[in-house]
């Protein structure tokens, strides 16, 4: 079988192995709250170069200290922060992948001590802090922030950028009506509320010449906040702005019931794929390589992002490969047992 799951793909000047990526997935284990990287982050992602991945995208990385989601997250805030993280694409690469880092704040989901920030002074739900409207000036200092962690994502040696505008944080609550009421150049409209992603996208731009993805939550579940037309819309815009591919996800904007089934977001991703002309990766309970292959195949988004699942098995590209007769090369460590 001509497995499409392990042909290489180019974005835009970064070649994959082949279509598989490690999803995003935040492992709270700074545990001296700094931000810095620490032997868990070295064992877990490595690991998932030696099973096979072709992109590897490094967790939530907070581009403000106030923007984490918890104390132990790791942090791009700091130059000091360029050292542990260069040490640890180094590592994943020296084993076959390709590294990407999600740049993130997260805005009214923030669980620390202290102010948090959002585009306007709603809390997320009854048990969480209410945030501060964000100023001018707040805004203006975190598009800074974003760009400088991208900066220092390049000194680090990371191949792709993303941008986290998913999950109910910073920048998917300025995207949505539900969080955003400002009632300035950055609310209201869908224009205006793309604004802050929009000035993210043109800052990371003029410092990164690398592929640049977009991780998006394109469906709020809320029958007055957004849905996926409104995301073919942004992702119209995004390309234009020389986005490489959005990473399609949904929800945890606000508390709502989803609708949970294998490859539930598939559609989302196959839906701005072809209403935008922008890639996509499709994520979200897909377990299984004759699953992924299909989702490949039919045109339905260009790669496949794995989170759970690689939880679970660090070594699933080889077991994908099985299912696809696909014949793949071990480390060679491993040659004896593959």
């Amino acid at each position: 079988m001509n497995a499409k799951l392990f042909q290489p793909y180019t974005l835009k000047n970064v070649e994959l192995k082949n279509r598989i990526v490690m999803a995003p997935m935040c492992m709270y284990s700074s545990h001296n709250e700094d931000g810095k990287v620490e032997n868990w982050h070295r064992t877990h992602y490595t690991s998932r170069a030696v099973g096979g991945v072709g992109l590897i995208i490094q967790e939530a990385t907070a581009v403000t200290p106030q923007g984490r989601i918890s104390p132990r997250d790791l942090g791009i805030w700091d130059d000091e922060h360029i050292e542990g993280l260069k040490e640890l694409v180094g590592l994943i690469k020296e084993q076959g992948a390709k590294t990407g880092i999600q740049l993130a704040h997260a805005g009214r989901k923030a669980v620390l001590e202290g102010d948090i920030l959002a585009p306007s002074a709603i809390p997320f739900n009854d048990e969480m802090k209410t945030p501060l409207e964000m100023t001018a000036h707040d805004i203006k200092e975190t598009i800074t922030a974003f760009v400088q962690g991208a900066e220092r994502a390049r000194k680090a040696g990371f191949d792709v950028i993303e941008i986290h505008g998913a999950h109910g944080y910073l920048i998917n609550e300025f995207l949505s009506p539900l969080s955003n009421k400002r009632t300035d150049e950055y609310g209201g409209s869908a224009e205006n509320r793309y604004r802050f992603l929009g000035e993210i996208i043109d800052g990371i731009k003029a410092v990164w010449d690398g592929p640049l993805l977009v991780r998006v939550s394109a469906k709020d579940y809320h029958g007055e906040g957004l849905d996926i037309e409104d995301y073919v819309a942004f992702g119209k815009w995004m390309k234009e702005q020389g986005v490489d591919l959005i990473d399609v996800s949904s929800g945890a904007l606000v508390p709502a019931r989803i609708p949970v089934f294998p490859g539930y977001q598939v559609k989302l991703a196959e839906t701005i794929k072809h209403g935008a002309g922008i890639d996509t990766g499709a994520v979200g309970l897909i377990t299984t390589g004759i699953q992924a292959e299909e989702i490949l195949q039919n045109d339905r988004a260009d790669l496949v992002l794995l989170a759970r699942e690689l939880l679970r098995d660090p070594y699933w590209p080889r077991k994908a490969a099985h299912e696809l007769g696909v014949e793949i090369k071990a480390p060679q460590q491993y040659d004896r047992a593959w």
